[in-house]
């Protein structure tokens, strides 16, 4: 039987692709303990995960909408401590992907070239 091996592990949560969800990968691996997580899911948000969040503050990718909505629709759940130090980039890219979640089909198939 092989050894559990203690050393630095990497996570990649990728898994083969589903709507509403994202695989966002990370430029800056996100440190927790000794796992390396390098790509984050993100789920496209109910109303549920919206609660308390003001929509134009999300639709702005305002950072602190996004602490609030991350933790809710990110495999694996990010904590505010790893949303307030992920790269400025995989915020954005975080951000962006949020604002494809909610804007309707139509609206996007209607700017696309």
């Amino acid at each position: 039987m092989p050894q559990a091996d203690n050393q630095d592990q990497t996570v990649n949560q990728a898994q083969p692709v589903q709507d509403g969800v994202e695989t966002i990968t990370l430029q800056t691996p996100i440190k927790r303990g000794a796992t390396e997580i390098t790509s984050l899911q993100l789920r496209k948000p109910n109303t549920g995960a919206l609660r308390g969040v003001s929509l134009t503050e999300l639709l702005q990718m305002n950072v602190s909408a996004l602490q609030v909505v991350l933790p809710r629709i990110s495999q694996p759940t990010l904590v505010k401590h790893e949303i307030d130090q992920l790269d400025p980039a995989d915020l954005v890219a975080c951000g962006i992907w949020v604002v494809n979640f909610l804007v309707p089909k139509e609206v996007m198939e209607s700017h696309q070239p």
